[in-house]
């Protein structure tokens, strides 16, 4: 099983970072094979609407986009951590997202009529992680909402929301034992989902080949 989490800040052993890698740390333990992603060290370029993805599926910018693609398509789980920035996600997490607008499918004569590529091919799951400065949960603002509604419309099931609250100086959120915990607790809960889909998917395999 293959989690990668994808680090939205851009300053690497923050509490961003440490969030994400703590979560990656509790699937870890429960044996899952684990990655951390800096998009930060990626030229992603925005969207520019061109609707050339339409009938492949596939973005024709060629930048590092191309090499996130491949690892989302690899991952049987991801992990997207952001901090908030006036009250939403990151630009390179924003980019990154608005990039993936290559995996939502339309019908040719009503755009009413819509899918994401991984609902069609088989959903997957994902954990949302925001990080705030301050106490006040409004403070928060869109962060999860922007990354949560843009992987539900992919086709992803949102298994955690994850909001990080009052951590501003680089290494509070270490000092932190309850929201850590929150956080690696999160990790394993997304591989024991994986797992109970694997284990479903088994029952029903031998159902069927019972029945035939």
């Amino acid at each position: 099983m293959k989690i990668i989490g994808f680090i939205g800040s851009y300053r690497k052993g923050g509490n961003t970072d440490t969030a994400v890698r703590t979560v990656l740390e509790g699937a870890m333990n429960l044996g899952a094979d684990v990655e951390a992603v800096y998009l930060k060290d990626y030229e992603i370029a925005d969207c520019v609407g061109c609707e050339a993805c339409k009938t492949t599926f596939e973005c024709v910018i060629r930048d590092d986009m191309q090499k996130i693609y491949a690892k989302i398509q690899e991952a049987d789980g991801i992990i997207i951590g952001s901090p908030t920035y006036f009250y939403n996600v990151t630009g390179i997490i924003k980019n990154m997202i608005d990039r993936l607008y290559c995996y939502e499918v339309f019908d040719e004569d009503d755009r009413s009529v819509w899918m994401g590529i991984h609902e069609a091919t088989g959903i997957k799951y994902a954990t949302v992680v925001a990080v705030c400065e301050q106490k006040d949960p409004e403070d928060m603002g869109y962060t999860t909402v922007t990354m949560t509604k843009s992987l539900q419309a992919l086709g992803y099931r949102v298994v955690d929301e994850l909001k990080i609250y009052n951590v501003y100086n680089k290494t509070d959120l270490l000092l932190d034992t309850d929201q850590l915990s929150e956080l690696e607790e999160a990790g394993k809960k997304l591989v024991k989902t994986i797992r109970l889909k694997e284990k479903i998917q088994n029952i029903v395999n031998i159902k069927n080949e019972q029945i035939n």
